[in-house]
Order: structure tokens, then sequence, then C-alpha cells
């Protein structure tokens, strides 16, 4: 499998979001309008149009993912951060590696644009193996009521959320 990961394009955009629906549409926890969050995610500030990037494989996109510009606010200050959300992979494609490149190459390019931190809300068995770790550990609590081991954390550099504990703050952009 020749898998060519790239930044996404406008004209990937309709492909990306039929991607994303199909990859979507058996998850029995998902309310199946993550293809939606993504269109608004584009059009709002917190896109940054380098952290979406596409999987290709014979110029037919086969899988996406996107790190968003999200915030931790504590009492006395404000931190940036990046939310993974979603990773999208072609049923047929899904556990053969896609999502963890895809994931790999997004994290190594947030590293390089020097974010610091991301955060996701997922499967910890997964995201553990990126390095992912429960954001309490940090202080870091989610604006809504989820178990503490599926909201999770990564320092993209040393000591990145040390001290940096708050409650992470979507944009409106992430509500219906």
């Amino acid at each position: 499998m020749n898998i060519i990961i790239r930044q996404e394009q406008p004209q990937d955009y309709k492909e990306t979001e039929s991607v994303i629906k199909l990859a979507f549409s058996s998850v029995t926890i998902s309310d199946k309008t993550e293809h939606e969050l993504v269109a608004r995610i584009r059009k709002s500030d917190a896109f940054v149009p380098e952290l979406s990037l596409v999987a290709k494989i014979d110029n037919q996109v086969i899988g996406h993912v996107l790190l968003s510009r999200i915030k931790i606010n504590s009492e006395n200050k404000s931190t940036e951060s990046l939310a993974l959300a979603p990773v999208s992979v072609l049923p047929e494609l899904q556990q053969k590696g896609v999502g963890k490149l895809l994931i790999n190459t997004v994290l190594q390019m947030a590293t390089d644009l020097d974010f610091k931190s991301v955060i996701v809300l997922g499967h910890p068995e997964y995201y553990s193996k990126f390095g992912f770790k429960p954001a309490s550990l940090w202080g870091i609590n989610a604006p809504f009521n989820v178990p503490d081991e599926v909201f999770m954390a990564l320092e993209l550099s040393d000591q990145a959320l040390n001290k940096q504990s708050g409650t992470v703050e979507y944009p409106n952009t992430f509500k219906n």
C-alpha cells in the first residue's frame, strides 16, 4: 500500500467529508456529524490548514486527521493547545496503520510548527500508543462530564503542560 500523506486542499473537502461519514457510520458513540464539525472548523479561527492532513492511495482520499486550536483556561491564564479530532479512515482500510500514520505525521508537524500540546477525547488503549496520558495528571479538565481515562493530553515539548492546569475551552465551532 503506497500511502501519501499531505495537507488537505480545498478541492479535497467533499471527498474528505465523504470519508469521514463512512468512517463513523458504524460507530455507536458517534452522532454521525463529524463531517459537519470538520466543515465548521475549516471556516473558523481554530483552523490550522497545515494540520489538516489527508491520506491518499492512487489519488483517492482514504483517511483524514485534523488538529485545531483550543485553549486551556485557569483563573489567571489561558494557554493555547490543539484538539485532535477527528481521525477518519475508510472502514475497509481501518486497522491497517493508516490512522497511526496520519496521527504520527500530524503530531510531528504540530511539533515542527512549535505547538506545545494536544488534547484528545478518545480510546485510552489506542491513544496511549502515541504518548497520550489522562489530562488530569496535569490538572487539566474537560468542559463536560467524561470519564477521566478518555480525556487525554500529550506534551509536544518537555514540560509543556507543567503548571498548565485548567479547563479546556473548545471554540463555539465544536458545538452544533
